[in-house]
């Protein structure tokens, strides 16, 4: 009587020991890739190095100035000012316009209260009155301008 055995045909499964078709991908670190630019505020604000923005390098047809173009940065009024906590509560919102070397200049984009000013401005019993109107200006820019009020104190009177 013989023992059952398994018997494996000699020169087949020959990817046994070579692993995955394709083998393992090499992961490389993302950030070799990527250069940082210095943004520069317009001339009406005291401080025109705003800070640094991350883009990819130019590679063939995909220039890292087309990355950057159009982006829009976000950044306090008191830190375009100096350090003024004075003009804390806004917010100034600049976008990359062109790209000289390595700096990105911008424009004017966009102006906003923070949310803890908002909320301390409105009140319980007054009311809030919200319009805006686009504006076109004399060199061409149209700007969209927002208003916002409020009434005092109104006494309700119980019946």
């Amino acid at each position: 009587a013989r023992s059952p055995r398994t018997v494996m045909a000699v020169g087949k499964n020959k990817r046994l020991t070579k692993g995955k078709k394709g083998g393992k991908k090499k992961v490389g670190d993302p950030f070799l890739k990527k250069e940082w630019y210095d943004v520069k505020a317009p001339t009406p604000f005291l401080v025109r190095s705003v800070g640094k923005t991350l883009v990819t390098k130019s590679q063939g047809k995909k220039l890292a100035s087309d990355g950057l173009r159009g982006r829009v940065c976000e950044i306090n009024l008191a830190d375009l000012m100096g350090g003024d906590e004075d003009h804390a509560h806004r917010k100034i919102r600049l976008s990359i316009e062109d790209i000289q070397g390595r700096n990105c200049l911008t424009d004017f984009h966009g102006m906003e209260l923070t949310r803890d000013k908002l909320c301390s401005v409105i009140k319980k019993w007054h009311t809030l009155i919200e319009g805006w109107t686009d504006v076109r200006t004399t060199d061409g820019y149209t700007v969209r301008m927002f208003a916002i009020a409020f009434t005092k104190n109104t006494v309700a009177v119980a019946v």
